[in-house]
């Protein structure tokens, strides 16, 4: 039996906020990274939440500079003593990527949690700058590259912290269950692909029909959603007794920015999807919880959602798919990682 987390009691309506000041001890004195900052996000309102409590240092990383200084205006404002720093990083962009690292290891030589939040939906194909498709590029190629680049500094972490204190999260989704990994056509062009790495059960049209050589934005979303969740799987069978944990958070259903390409068949499914709709302090809570609760320093499922421990689908928790995941995501960056 899984050991309970520390507050068993916390739901879908617990708030970021109180999640920090119940942590504020683990918080305080730590370096953090975070992707996806933009105003009036869950990227600003885990970023506000971890200012609250003293961080030693907090480095927020976006594609664009004016949300970037808009965010740190609103966290100097409430917390001015909190040393915070920002990075361009454009996550579909291989060449950037590198550049956003190279910057990150000149302000710290240490990161105690690296949360990745950013992410894009899409319903219309579009591509990275290295021809990958962007959902599956952005969403989980370019944390993967970005993260195992910056890998030395959560190593040196762990080296002065507790065992499993230092933690890399990666922000997924309950759609995680609309496809696995299409590793014989993740660019989603039509090609065949074998019976176990197409769509599950039965689902409705919208999640079937192609148009664009064989594309649907919601199948390649799920299959970006699957690959973040086998990351956490993959690093932690690479990190084992290296004092670094990782862990997986649905933040639970809001309404961002993220939604914003949705045509109006999709925007009336997603909203159906759920009956309780979180504002941004509650879709930052679990992401919190998976960051900082000191009960998980010792590895404890993988995927979170409403603060606490919850399933995945066995297609994003197969370590044999997570080895065929990590050696799909090194070709495709041109490197090999290894500790």
């Amino acid at each position: 039996m899984p050991t309970p987390l520390t507050h068993p009691e916390w739901n879908k309506e617990t708030g970021g906020l109180e999640v920090a000041a119940a942590f504020s001890s683990q918080i305080r004195g730590k370096r953090v990274l975070i992707t996806g900052i933009s105003p009036e996000s869950i990227g600003s309102s885990i970023a506000l939440s971890i200012a609250s409590q003293s961080p030693s240092l907090l480095i927020l990383a976006s594609r664009t500079s004016s949300k970037l200084s808009s965010v740190v205006s609103t966290i100097a404002s409430q917390f001015p003593n909190v040393d915070v720093r920002t990075v361009l990083l454009d996550l579909g962009d291989q060449t950037a990527i590198k550049a956003a690292a190279s910057e990150v290891t000149k302000m710290t030589d240490t990161l105690d949690i690296i949360i990745n939040n950013a992410a894009v939906m899409t319903l219309a194909r579009q591509w990275t700058a290295q021809n990958i498709e962007a959902q599956f590029g952005v969403n989980h190629i370019g944390h993967f590259l970005f993260t195992n680049l910056l890998l030395p500094l959560i190593l040196k972490a762990a080296k002065s912290s507790s065992p499993g204190a230092t933690r890399i999260v990666n922000l997924t989704s309950l759609g995680h269950r609309l496809s696995p990994v299409r590793f014989h056509d993740y660019n989603l062009e039509g090609k065949e692909v074998p019976e176990e790495e197409k769509m599950p059960g039965k689902l409705p049209e919208m999640f079937r029909k192609t148009t664009d050589g064989g594309y649907n934005g919601y199948v390649a979303y799920g299959q970006a959603k699957t690959a973040n969740i086998l990351f956490s799987v993959g690093l932690n069978g690479r990190l084992e007794g290296e004092g670094v944990v990782s862990y997986a958070v649905h933040p639970g259903s809001i309404w961002t920015g993220l939604s914003r390409d949705l045509d109006a068949e999709g925007e009336a499914a997603i909203r159906k999807t759920s009956p309780f709709w979180k504002n941004h302090d509650q879709g930052a809570a679990t992401i919190l919880v998976a960051a900082f609760d000191p009960v998980l320093n010792k590895p404890q499922g993988i995927l979170f959602h409403d603060c606490q421990v919850t399933d995945a689908s066995p297609h994003a928790t197969d370590p044999k798919i997570a080895e065929r995941l990590w050696k799909l995501s090194e070709k495709l960056v041109g490197r090999d990682f290894k500790l």
